[in-house]
């Protein structure tokens, strides 16, 4: 059965306890990781997963807390001894940076580097990211202030089951239609932002018009607050199971 690893769930502003939002998807053949927070290597490795087993990397926008990760990513498994290709999959603006981000490190004279597949992801609705023996993944744009975003929804393949991430995201139909009859939404929730950012109540009320069976919340303020308020604020709302992700929460999908 394939896992779903919350690897990390803070908003942009982490403490000791939550790291940046990041999760990572492992089926029978694929290790899929959805953004990039720190050590992904160390915290794979809590969970069994070998970092020659990560085939695909998808990074939702070019935010700090959601891509600051790659470089030490790519540099742990290079010296770790990976000679296997991994294959990175975002939008143009977010992959464009991302090279570039690379290319501050000099990473073209980083010998016997393994090679990585940079693949740009169309800026559309219903744009198929990937599609493998495990997952079957496919993008939606969202509205996160002026930076292209996007929300994900995934198929796995062994059992049916079928979950939404809203990313960072003001409430917009996008992410109605990511959820729509879902067995489980992962939705942020750092706080009513209409330039880009949603509340617990708005998460649950895309949770209610998607006809979603389970709300995880996600991406939240933890800096000297506590984020357990939020279960009632959503709850006024949607009525279904609803929880706080925390890191290294465990999901079988």
């Amino acid at each position: 059965m394939a896992r779903l690893i919350i690897l990390g769930s803070a908003a942009a502003v982490s403490d000791a306890d939550h790291d940046n939002t990041h999760f990572v998807l492992q089926g029978r053949n694929s290790v899929v990781l959805v953004d990039c927070g720190s050590n992904p290597v160390v915290k794979l490795r809590r969970f069994g997963i070998h970092y020659n087993q990560l085939t695909d990397m998808i990074l939702t926008h070019f935010h700090p807390d959601h891509v600051y990760g790659v470089p030490m990513l790519l540099m742990h498994m290079w010296l770790l001894g990976r000679r296997k290709p991994l294959r990175v999959h975002g939008l143009h603006h977010c992959i464009e940076r991302t090279e570039d981000l690379m290319s501050a490190f000099s990473w073209d004279d980083w010998p016997q580097f393994f090679p990585v597949a940079f693949h740009r992801v169309a800026h559309r609705q219903q744009t198929e990211i990937l599609d493998n023996a495990d997952f079957r993944i496919t993008a939606w744009p969202v509205h996160h202030y002026q930076v292209p975003t996007m929300g994900l929804r995934i198929e796995c393949k062994d059992s049916g089951k079928t979950i939404g991430y809203s990313c960072d995201t003001a409430p917009v139909p996008n992410v109605v239609e990511i959820a729509r009859g879902v067995d489980m939404l992962i939705h942020e929730s750092t706080g009513s932002d209409p330039a880009g950012h949603s509340s617990a109540a708005q998460a649950g009320q895309i949770a209610v018009q998607a006809g979603a069976k389970r709300l995880v919340l996600v991406h939240y303020e933890v800096w000297e607050r506590d984020p357990t308020p939020l279960l009632d604020e959503a709850h006024q709302v949607y009525h279904g199971p609803i929880e706080l992700a925390s890191d290294f929460n465990v999901y079988d999908i």
